[in-house]
């Protein structure tokens, strides 16, 4: 057995019994059975209520979070100890401090919330699920609420991040990017990127909370991603840089032209149809399908050498040295001496993944890992109608990509050069990242409105792990 920690007499419901905290952190105590309580996975935090200490946890139990009844997921139970003195008490309470701190769990953390999201339910997210959890904890925090679009990227960019041991972002995956694309544009950016950061699905695309709970076969709930950021766990995470000519993009999440943007970003015209609309724009699109001109080169990975024909890198030569004068500067890859390889067009849809969620019911790329260096890239050039509708019917499991109508393969680096409809050359297409557009082409939806980039050719790199994100294990 683990040596002790700290062992001795407590009163549990009126009884003496003996309380243990042991080196591998299990408390265990008797008194209607042998009891026992893992800290690391199941302990939030403790209180000392006069003479008494109030455990606060997380057990696995029913769906949901509530207090101390089951209701099929996860359920929050006190457990209450007496020590039989003072002195006890106070080497109680010392013991269990030192072991949660040595866990390595923030203690201090910058949450926005976007009360506009998706359902416009982040508020109440907050409020309901992880304010309590963090409470628990004894975690401070610091709320800012966004009230336009960029509010979070202002505020990353010039956060005093020495005060936090994280930023968490309770809303959809766009607050996330604003983030991160404020952290790289810091002076400081090499440290600002290393801040951990924590997502709590509560908008309409959840691709990053998704990805990250059902990588460990947890459901995709506010309370399991709060929990997630609770007990401090890290991983590295990839972020791809969006390029053209001088103006970048940061991305974490996924790059979509021809149908994939079309419906993302068209559908939003039957947005007074709530969560429908994106289905029945897909039928629509479908049915009178669109095919763009164009072509994609990519330096392949390892084992994807065959895919498309040997091409030179004929981009932006001077590129890697065109950076800001303060902020991320990209990765120093020697662009021309790589291996390229190019496919033409026409294609009915390019999508660029990086994690392998889109959505909560998009599993766009299942086979994108978080810090593999490499994008997963899935094309799809020609399909007929049937086959096209019986693809998207599984994107909920990512069995779409075994479709012979689909390329599926993983890149470093990639262009993409835009063309037109062949349906009809006078109108172009959409480019759409991480839920933004980037670039509005001539004759689409809303094509007038200012956007980062032109609808022309664009390169895209890799940086392996450059941010860290909280994770369940």
């Amino acid at each position: 057995m683990d040596q002790a920690i700290m062992s001795d007499r407590v009163l549990v419901n009126g009884a003496i019994t003996p309380l243990t905290l042991t080196g591998d952190g299990v408390l265990r105590w008797s008194g209607g059975g042998q009891r026992s309580l893992t800290v690391e996975k199941e302990v939030l935090g403790f209180v000392a209520e006069g003479s008494r200490i109030r455990i606060r946890t997380v057990l696995e139990g029913g769906g949901g979070i509530c207090c101390g009844e089951s209701s099929g997921g996860l359920v929050r139970k006190d457990f209450v100890f007496e020590p039989l003195s003072e002195d006890s008490q106070r080497l109680w309470c010392e013991k269990l401090r030192e072991y949660i701190d040595s866990l390595g769990r923030p203690k201090r953390l910058f949450i926005f919330v976007n009360p506009f999201g998706g359902k416009k339910i982040a508020s109440k997210i907050f409020l309901d699920e992880v304010k309590p959890l963090l409470e628990d904890a004894n975690i401070q925090f610091t709320v800012q609420e966004t009230d336009h679009q960029l509010h979070a990227k202002e505020v990353a960019n010039r956060l005093d991040l020495s005060k936090y041991d994280g930023i968490v972002c309770v809303s959809g995956d766009g607050i996330l990017v604003e983030v991160v694309n404020g952290l790289l544009e810091r002076e400081d950016w090499s440290a600002a990127i290393k801040t951990p950061l924590g997502v709590v699905p509560a908008g309409t695309g959840n691709g990053m909370a998704k990805s990250l709970l059902d990588n460990v076969g947890e459901p995709c709930k506010a309370s399991n991603a709060v929990l997630a950021i609770i007990r401090g766990h890290k991983r590295l995470l990839d972020v791809a840089t969006i390029s053209q000519g001088e103006t970048k993009f940061y991305s974490i999440l996924m790059l979509a032209w021809g149908l994939v943007a079309d419906i993302d970003i068209e559908s939003e015209k039957y947005r007074w149809m709530g969560s429908a609309r994106i289905d029945f724009y897909a039928l629509l699109r479908i049915f009178y399908l669109r095919h763009y001109t164009g072509r994609v080169s990519f330096v392949p990975a390892p084992g994807y050498e065959d895919y498309g024909e040997p091409t030179s890198f004929n981009g932006d030569s001077e590129w890697k040295i065109k950076t800001r004068q303060h902020g991320y500067r990209t990765p120093d890859v020697d662009l021309e001496n790589l291996a390229w390889r190019t496919i033409n067009g026409p294609f009915i849809s390019v999508w660029l993944h990086n994690v392998p969620w889109g959505g909560e019911d998009t599993m766009a790329a299942p086979d994108a890992k978080f810090s593999d260096g490499y994008l997963d890239l899935i094309i799809m050039k020609d399909s007929p109608r049937l086959s096209l509708l019986a693809m998207m019917s599984k994107l909920n499991n990512g069995d779409h990509v075994k479709s012979p109508y689909v390329v599926y393969l993983k890149v470093k680096a990639f262009a993409l050069e835009p063309g037109p409809r062949i349906e009809d050359p006078t109108e172009e297409g959409i480019i759409d990242s991480d839920g933004e557009v980037l670039a509005r082409g001539k004759g689409t939806y809303m094509c007038d409105q200012k956007t980062l980039m032109t609808y022309n050719k664009l390169q895209i790199t890799v940086d392996q792990g450059l941010a860290t994100v909280f994770t369940p294990v």
